[in-house]
């Protein structure tokens, strides 16, 4: 019997790797047992079995180039880094240098790249402007600049010309998951707000503008998003566009918040709108005695408070969706139902023993 030739070599250079997307995709690479990964981020971590991590400011170029020059063997980027700024327009100049930075190295380094993938979002649609056209599909017109994630992806488009590799774009909403010192993870906000509000004894109730109380929303799992990504970058018909990937479901806060309340053994009370970045800001000496109190992981209040996130997500006073037939017309058919999705993440943070 003739042997079967080895299958090619599949190593994934995940960009961001500490943060909510990249813990999601690099946990997701290891379980489907065919890739090598290596992890680049800012601060690092703990090498595992097929799981190396390097540490680099990607906003060095030099440490970009010394760092990922060395990573010939990589033949897939998952591109998920992200440096926050004040406004819209301050995000443009180091979002897209990072990318640059790292594609421009690994063009050059590595030279068995299949394809990189872009993760975005739906300010490529203008959803943190104000209302937009819902659902959003991938080819709506664009909208004046600022805009640090179609400038991302006119870069990949003008380099990609020509070449080898193709790449993705991967479009999701709000992305919730359980990873901790990321300043954009809405769920692990809800959960320290209920937290919170139990300890000092108040309903939990919903600080949103009063229009986002009744909006149209939809979210994405980490995981369920991981997948997809994976899935985009590995499937020819995938190569060179863009996907919208949500959890398939869409809610509304009035009929949600009650249910999440309903976990944490919480009343509810009318909505009143507030600044959780205010109002939250003088909390972190309750946080600190919930931890001695009830043994928890001893987790900084920095990295479990996200408020200025929280209070934007929760502003919508508009409907935020998309359509996301198209990767379902592809092949790419996971959903996860929106309300199991945040009680789950409350279950993991609880089996952490990072809430009580």
């Amino acid at each position: 019997m003739s042997q079967q030739p080895p299958l090619p070599r599949k190593v994934a250079l995940v960009v961001g790797a500490r943060g909510v997307i990249g813990t999601s995709l690099v946990s997701h690479l290891v379980e489907l047992g065919d890739w090598e990964v290596i992890g680049l981020s800012r601060r690092g971590g703990v090498d595992e079995d097929r799981v190396r991590h390097v540490q680099v400011d990607l906003l060095d170029r030099e440490d970009v180039t010394a760092t990922v020059g060395r990573l010939s063997e990589v033949t897939h980027v998952f591109y998920a880094a992200y440096q926050d700024r004040p406004t819209w327009a301050e995000l443009v100049e180091p979002n897209l240098a990072m990318l640059t930075h790292v594609v421009d190295v690994v063009t050059q380094a590595a030279p068995d790249l299949a394809h990189v993938s872009l993760m975005q979002g739906y300010k490529v649609y203008g959803a943190h402007l104000g209302p937009f056209r819902t659902p959003a599909r991938e080819d709506d017109p664009p909208h004046l600049p600022p805009e640090f994630n179609v400038d991302q992806q006119a870069y990949l488009e003008e380099k990609q010309r020509g070449s080898r590799w193709t790449w993705s774009a991967l479009r999701p909403s709000v992305v919730c998951g359980g990873a901790l010192g990321n300043p954009m993870n809405l769920a692990v906000s809800i959960a320290v707000l209920a937290t919170i509000s139990k300890a000092h004894g108040v309903p939990l109730r919903f600080p949103g503008k009063p229009g986002a109380w009744t909006s149209i929303l939809e979210m994405t799992d980490a995981g369920l998003l991981a997948e997809a990504t994976v899935w985009a970058a590995t499937t020819p018909a995938c190569a060179n566009q863009a996907f919208n990937i949500t959890n398939g479901d869409l809610f509304r806060w009035d009929d949600l918040w009650p249910r999440l309340a309903d976990w944490f053994d919480l009343e509810t009370a009318p909505p009143l709108p507030l600044s959780l970045e205010v109002a939250m800001a003088d909390k972190e000496g309750t946080w600190d005695r919930l931890v001695r109190e009830h043994g928890l992981a001893p987790t900084p209040y920095s990295d479990v408070s996200a408020w200025p996130f929280a209070d934007f997500v929760l502003s919508w006073d508009y409907d935020v969706f998309a359509d996301g037939s198209k990767a379902r017309r592809l092949g790419f058919h996971r959903y996860v139902r929106t309300e199991q999705m945040f009680l789950d993440i409350f279950e993991d943070l609880r089996a952490r023993r990072v809430i009580p």
